[in-house]
């Protein structure tokens, strides 16, 4: 394995969203990650998926339970997304795996937490970004909230934070010999991410409002733009040395009616005219005039487009796996450069080797397997 969490050996129980996308962040940055995948059918998650060795079990079999505890006793943290309580009556909850590995790091994921009036709850990042008062700020003025896809609760305030927690209670367990528990939940997750904007508001700065603040598309200097032909440009000239660059590129240099640039009241109707302004030429044409400069430019692409552009062509923002088409492991790093994905893996495909490694001969898997223990 290439990266800096190389030597790191994580166990994935099987899941979708925010914990196979903290799973893909270990493994992208090196870690050694094994999904322990359930009998039957599974979500696809070819992207998410990537990088890993998977092992079938089945966790309703007292012989299977003791499978994916003898591998949690050989691995430095588990990532598990189930409801609370549900680890726990598998028989592999906290207190036993840490019993048996006492520098584990067990790392919970789920929505509400693990206690609370919400914790038994179903839930999706819709639900959590809602109670934790982000999803009132997403949207236009007058519309009502639109969720940013599932970025936000699902990975942002989830898979993102429980990957960074992991790698700090992993430090602290190096330090100390001490394992511990991480509740990851994401709408404290959510939360979190908006404090800036808490910030905001606490000075007076922000409106609990929606598009009527600075960031929110309420300013006409910070928003996306349609063109002539019907794609769009987004437009974040915040400073005023960059207003001024958009001014003087948008030919608007001289309109008195564009010098007041936080004069909220003017917001509506400059933001009406630049509208006007960009319709007149195609979004080709705008980036001939303001790519690469100190306006705060750049064209809105779409995921079939991105890939293709001169900057994210240059820094390798995108590559193929296995015919698809994906986003590359990010940061970089300067002295323990990341490996190139590799593809997600059949449910199953590593299992004989995972289980040899842990001293099982062919004759104990052979058992399990006809136990219906492993697949």
């Amino acid at each position: 394995m290439a990266g800096p969490l190389a030597g790191v050996r994580i166990v994935e129980m099987a899941g979708i969203g925010p914990g196979p996308f903290a799973a893909m962040m270990l493994a992208d940055h090196g870690a050694e990650v094994i999904r322990v995948d359930r009998p039957g059918p599974q979500p696809p998650e070819p992207v998410l998926g990537r990088s890993r060795r998977s092992l079938v079990v089945n966790l309703k079999s007292a012989e299977g339970v003791a499978v994916v505890r003898d591998l949690v006793r050989s691995a430095d943290g588990l990532i598990e997304g189930l409801r609370p309580g549900v680890m726990e009556r598998l028989g592999l909850g906290p207190e036993v795996l840490l019993a048996d590995n006492p520098r584990l790091v067990y790392g919970r994921m789920t929505g509400w937490g693990q206690d609370g009036p919400y914790a038994a709850a179903a839930g999706h990042d819709i639900n959590y970004i809602a109670l934790a008062g982000a999803l009132h700020a997403f949207g236009r003025a007058g519309e009502k909230p639109t969720p940013p896809i599932n970025l936000v609760g699902d990975f942002g305030g989830g898979g993102m934070l429980l990957a960074f927690a992991l790698v700090a209670a992993l430090l602290h367990a190096r330090q100390t010999g001490e394992g511990q528990v991480i509740d990851c939940a994401m709408t404290e997750g959510a939360a979190l991410l908006m404090a800036m904007i808490w910030g905001l508001r606490g000075l007076g700065a922000w409106e609990d409002r929606r598009g009527v603040n600075l960031l929110d598309t309420g300013a006409h200097f910070y928003d996306t733009y349609e063109c002539a032909d019907g794609s769009h440009v987004a437009i974040g000239s915040i400073e005023p040395q960059f207003y001024a660059e958009l001014r003087r590129l948008a030919g608007i240099a001289d309109d008195p009616a564009f010098d007041a640039q936080m004069d909220r009241a003017r917001w509506p109707e400059l933001k009406e005219r630049m509208a006007a302004i960009f319709r007149t030429r195609t979004r080709a044409e705008w980036c001939a005039l303001m790519e690469g400069t100190d306006v705060c430019f750049a064209p809105v692409l779409s995921m079939a487009e991105a890939p293709g552009h001169p900057h994210n062509r240059h820094r390798g923002t995108f590559g193929e796996v296995a015919g698809m088409v994906q986003p590359m492991p990010a940061p970089r790093y300067s002295r323990t450069p990341t490996a190139r994905p590799s593809p997600a893996p059949r449910p199953g495909a590593d299992g004989a080797a995972i289980l040899a490694a842990l001293g099982y001969g062919p004759e104990r898997v052979e058992a399990l397997r006809a136990a219906g223990a492993i697949g």
